[in-house]
């Protein structure tokens, strides 16, 4: 199979969608990798070390797009991209297609086999493909709100850890899951006073097991997210639903009884957000003030550390990638159920059921669809 991975154009994306080990993996099993040149630039892997790996280099995304079988991206395409798509290849990356209908739109109009990371799972729920971004993604969410809560970014000027004397900050996490575990750990470990909410019960028990009692646990309903939210410096959104739009756990009402200058980071935004009042933004203008309440919704946080998350990234989806370049993606996801549950979209359909239900549609059977049709 001739895999490509384009270099990703989103504000500020830096990642890349494998690294030369990937490369070099490809290789071993009979593919080939076209990389557009400079994909790597922003996670400090130069064409040379893809070119000794064993891909090849091409300086157009059109030529990549239109020989490639597979394309593997971090991002879900942009509009630039919508036309260089065609009927039959495989996409792979980062779709989060719940919170867009124009992104939805363009992938059953051009016919591409789209898989999304977040959408694979296997029989007991687990996430592989989303983990090391969430990973990423929660600890980030703690340095982000720390920034936030300094006077120079319009913040209330408190220290997360506090000093002897005074208190720490207050930081308020809705989600108990790897995004919300791993803002814990790295705001516990900054000093903060930490209360985190969810509704599952043992997972709720399990934190306060594993993080010694040092974070209040907190289940969460209207009433104690309303609660929470108005005595927090830093709140951080972490809720998921796997391939559906967040819930909207924290209203403009919420929202407005905040303390004035207090910061939300929301996770969960590339899923559309568990906050009402928060809405997609860029690392060219990341936050936006609303009831005198910074809001942080850049949907691509990882980007930020892009050499620690390509190299995550591309340990994760590395063997499930290579089992649709081994295979051909029918055997793939014949053969695999948790790769199956990936497909979003395939031949003009939706398949993924939580898609299909964002959008008032009707989810296709996959083996309805003929996936290798000409």
């Amino acid at each position: 199979m001739l895999v490509g991975v384009p270099r990703e154009i989103k504000d500020g994306e830096a990642r890349v969608a494998t690294n030369p080990g990937g490369v070099r993996a490809f290789r071993e099993h009979g593919h080939q990798v076209l990389v557009e040149t400079g994909a790597g630039e922003g996670s400090r892997i130069s064409d040379r070390e893809f070119r000794e790996a064993g891909a090849r280099i091409t300086r157009s995304p059109e030529d990549l797009y239109a020989r490639a079988e597979m394309i593997l991206k971090v991002k879900e395409p942009l509009p630039a991209e919508y036309d260089l798509l065609r009927p039959g290849q495989v996409l792979f990356t980062y779709l989060h297609l719940a919170s867009s209908d124009t992104l939805t739109e363009a992938l059953l109009d051009c016919g591409v086999i789209a898989l999304g990371y977040e959408t694979v799972q296997t029989d007991q729920g687990a996430l592989p493909l989303l983990v090391p971004m969430s990973e990423i993604a929660g600890k980030m969410s703690i340095q982000i709100g720390a920034r936030l809560l300094e006077a120079g970014s319009g913040g209330r000027g408190t220290l997360l850890g506090g000093v002897p004397g005074v208190p720490p900050a207050e930081v308020v996490i809705l989600g108990c899951g790897v995004v919300g575990t791993n803002a814990a750990k790295v705001a516990l470990g900054m000093g903060a006073h930490v209360t985190i909410l969810d509704v599952d019960h043992d997972r709720l028990k399990y934190l306060d097991d594993v993080l010694g009692g040092n974070v209040i646990t907190v289940y969460a309903n209207a009433y104690s997210v309303e609660r929470a939210a108005s005595y927090a410096d830093l709140l951080i959104g972490a809720v998921l639903v796997p391939g559906a739009p967040a819930p909207k756990l924290l209203t403009r009402k919420m929202v407005r009884r905040m303390k004035s200058g207090a910061a939300i980071v929301d996770v969960a935004v590339d899923q559309g957000g568990c906050v009402a009042t928060i809405r997609p933004t860029s690392y060219s203008e990341p936050t936006y003030v609303l009831h005198e309440i910074i809001h942080y919704g850049v949907p691509n946080i990882p980007a930020a550390v892009p050499r620690s998350s390509t190299h995550a990234l591309t340990n994760a989806t590395l063997s499930w990638a290579l089992q649709i370049a081994d295979k051909g993606i029918a055997a793939a996801l014949a053969e695999n159920p948790a790769l199956a549950r990936g497909v979003n979209v395939a031949r003009g359909r939706v398949v993924h059921p939580a898609v299909a239900e964002a959008f008032n549609m009707k989810a296709a059977p996959l083996d309805e669809i003929d996936l290798m049709e000409d």
